[in-house]
């Protein structure tokens, strides 16, 4: 029985000094974040690549998901609803759908499986290389040159994506209404921004800055966590990808409560 105990009480004191270690993680990546473009160790080039690989490459992706969300969503509530294209419920439904979550939650998870797991994995592979170790003998801050600058292009990707997303759901959606039931682009555009309020741009961007930052203080934790093991990198890779999916959830209810209950 005491033994038990004891087995039970080491697995909460490795979950809570865990816990402390990634908190204490946060509050050192947000100092160096703050400080970030006044030091002289900046990799603009670093920055760049994350922007590119998780951003532009991304768009193809994106815009084709956007449009079949956005045309599934038309030929579904049209099925259902006979009036559908004619009321004004069309575009209450593709704001409140498409806008306020299928835009920033579907980008975060794309971005996650994608960008998230690669991020992981090279800083885990970067560990094992010695590499992280070779950073620090010569005087550069693995938070600088590492950690901040994929912060800062995956927060960027997101919101430019989230963007990139409302706008070819939208477009999407017009031109499927005016090719298979007639209505005309202009008036669907326009119906469409008179239902978008300033709540919705502001709840979608601030999900979409939130979701950018948990998914990469998640990743470069558990890539910089791989001690001494290779099969510790898919492990964390594995881990990273499934808490932020599951952060990214959590937020998301928190923040859509807030801003419309």
């Amino acid at each position: 029985m005491f033994n038990k105990f004891m087995i039970i009480f080491q697995i909460i004191q490795k979950k809570l000094n865990n816990f402390l270690y990634f908190f204490g993680f946060i509050l050192e990546t947000i100092i160096n974040l703050l400080l970030f473009f006044k030091q002289k160790q900046v990799t603009v080039a670093v920055l760049l690549r994350q922007i590119l690989f998780t951003g532009f490459e991304s768009l193809g992706l994106i815009a084709v998901t956007a449009v079949i969300i956005s045309g599934m969503v038309i030929i579904q509530g049209n099925s259902i609803t006979p009036n559908f294209i004619s009321s004004p419920l069309i575009y209450t439904i593709l704001i409140s759908i498409v806008t306020r979550e299928l835009s920033t939650l579907l980008t975060a998870l794309f971005v996650v499986s994608r960008s998230g797991a690669a991020i992981a994995t090279e800083l885990g592979n970067m560990v094992l290389n010695e590499e992280v170790d070779s950073l620090l003998s010569i005087g550069i801050s693995p938070f600088t040159y590492l950690v901040i600058p994929r912060l800062i292009g995956v927060v960027i990707s997101v919101f430019v994506l989230s963007v990139y997303f409302n706008i070819f759901g939208l477009l999407g959606s017009a031109l499927l209404t005016q090719a298979i039931y007639d209505l005309p682009f202009s008036s669907f555009i326009n119906n469409a921004f008179a239902e978008l309020s300033f709540i919705d741009v502001a709840s979608s961007s601030i999900k979409a800055i939130l979701f950018g930052f948990v998914i990469s203080i998640i990743c470069c934790y558990h890539g910089l966590k791989v001690s001494n093991a290779l099969t510790e990198v898919p492990q964390r890779t594995s881990k990273a990808v499934v808490h932020s999916i599951g952060t990214i959830v959590i937020i998301d209810i928190l923040v859509s409560v807030l801003f419309y209950v």
